[in-house]
């Protein structure tokens, strides 16, 4: 069961979980994909069911606000549920955005006690007479509200993914933060096991969620390696790289900042900078703040943006890369494009935060600075590109450590075996 996302970024756990699914259906299990608020971006792969989109984001919204929509009739609610409506509202910028979205989050926790309690009523139905499922996974602490009924109800297992629910949380009025976490960890006793994909923040969980570390199972995140290539790492000019949603919470401006001083100092003025990743339209006015930066000071030519960034565009984007940093401010669980990187050969620079220092330590592809400013990032690129050797022996390093250690199949046959745990139970 995973959020689905209409908006144009690069969505981590949208491409994981698409691909994890494929992996699941070539491991002879039966899959189904069950999108919740929004229509998924991604189709399900072969061997993959979709069902219809449930907890439709403009019921959500109108039963949180309209105490008599609670009671409107179900045609009603499936008519506002059809793609073509959801794919409006998917363009609404408040719809991936937490402030103000504070107590909708707190109703959704609090499941058949919230005000969308109905929405849960459908979702059981569903489950109970058209799939029977042994296992439900949710793909993030967000959803723990309905764990409770998916166990009681269907007599399945339930799995979390616990991944970058801060990322949602810290952005909410800070009244509001700690009820949230309050909640979560008191409906995370619903749930058989945990899967996340650092020891980071398996550590961080346990804290902020009361979660007994036996409960939580720390599973490198993969990707589907078909198709990548490696890059020439190319030197003349060298080429700096980055891959996330184009924002300020992801650091975008700490990398621009890096890249104008390695431009107006030292032996870099050609170097290049690559974006990817596309963002939401409350991101437009930043990355415009951030091109205007970079063209008063005449670097404009030497910045390219790509603006597809699907997979087959994504590997073209990495093969013209010497190095990729995506500097997120307070780190992340995982960070997919760490391991795009080096599935390309291309190394990564990261602060000293979050999962970085880990993924770095496991792979040795990459180079951790600190502190997470924009002339330490600077320092720690130019290490690098004036040690040609340096970078590609780590992007060779690093390139054969995910290949071994971070495949989706490996991935998928890991969870498998904590699924079969589960059902075992029930």
């Amino acid at each position: 069961m995973t959020p689905g996302s209409g908006l144009p970024f690069y969505c981590q756990n949208c491409f994981r979980d698409s691909a994890f699914l494929r992996s699941l259906s070539v491991l002879g299990h039966e899959a189904y994909k069950v999108p919740l608020y929004l229509p998924s971006t991604h189709s399900g792969p072969a061997g993959v069911v979709d069902t219809p989109v449930f907890y439709g984001a403009i019921n959500v919204y109108l039963k949180q606000k309209w105490p008599f929509y609670r009671q409107a009739p179900e045609w009603i609610e499936r008519l506002l549920d059809a793609p073509v409506f959801l794919q409006m509202a998917a363009k609404k910028s408040g719809s991936t955005r937490a402030a103000g979205l504070e107590e909708l989050t707190l109703s959704m926790l609090r499941g058949e006690e919230g005000r969308q309690a109905s929405e849960l009523e459908h979702l059981i139905r569903h489950l109970k007479n058209e799939v029977k499922p042994d296992v439900v996974h949710l793909s993030n602490a967000l959803l723990l509200g309905l764990a409770r009924r998916l166990r009681s109800d269907l007599g399945a297992g339930v799995v979390c993914s616990l991944q970058d629910e801060n990322e949602w949380v810290d952005l909410m009025e800070p009244s509001y933060q700690s009820r949230v976490w309050e909640l979560m960890a008191e409906k995370a006793a619903d749930v058989d096991a945990f899967v996340t994909a650092s020891r980071f923040y398996a550590r961080q969980s346990q804290v902020r969620l009361a979660i007994p570390p036996a409960k939580i199972n720390v599973l490198y995140g993969g990707i589907d390696f078909s198709g990548y290539e490696q890059s020439p790492l190319p030197f003349d000019p060298p080429v700096l790289g980055y891959l996330c949603r184009m924002s300020e919470y992801f650091g975008l401006g700490i990398l621009v900042e890096a890249f104008l001083e390695l431009k107006t100092s030292g032996p870099f003025k050609d170097l290049k900078l690559h974006l990817t990743g596309g963002g939401s339209s409350d991101d437009k006015s930043f990355i415009q703040a951030q091109m205007a930066k970079i063209a008063a000071r005449g670097f404009a030519p030497d910045v390219r943006i790509f603006k597809d960034f699907d997979k087959a565009s994504r590997i073209a984007f990495l093969k013209t890369l010497t190095l990729l940093s995506v500097p997120v401010p307070g780190g992340e669980a995982f960070g997919a494009y760490q391991v795009e990187a080096l599935a390309a050969g291309v190394p990564v620079v990261e602060p000293n935060v979050g999962c970085y220092p880990e993924f770095a330590e496991t792979t040795r592809g990459g180079l951790i600075y600190e502190p997470n400013t924009g002339p330490e990032l600077a320092k720690a690129v130019a290490s690098l590109l004036t040690d040609p050797g340096r970078i590609r022996t780590m992007g060779e390093q690093g390139h054969r450590v995910v290949l071994e250690r971070f495949s989706m199949e490996r991935m998928a046959k890991d969870i498998a075996e904590i699924y079969g745990n589960v059902a075992r139970n029930h």
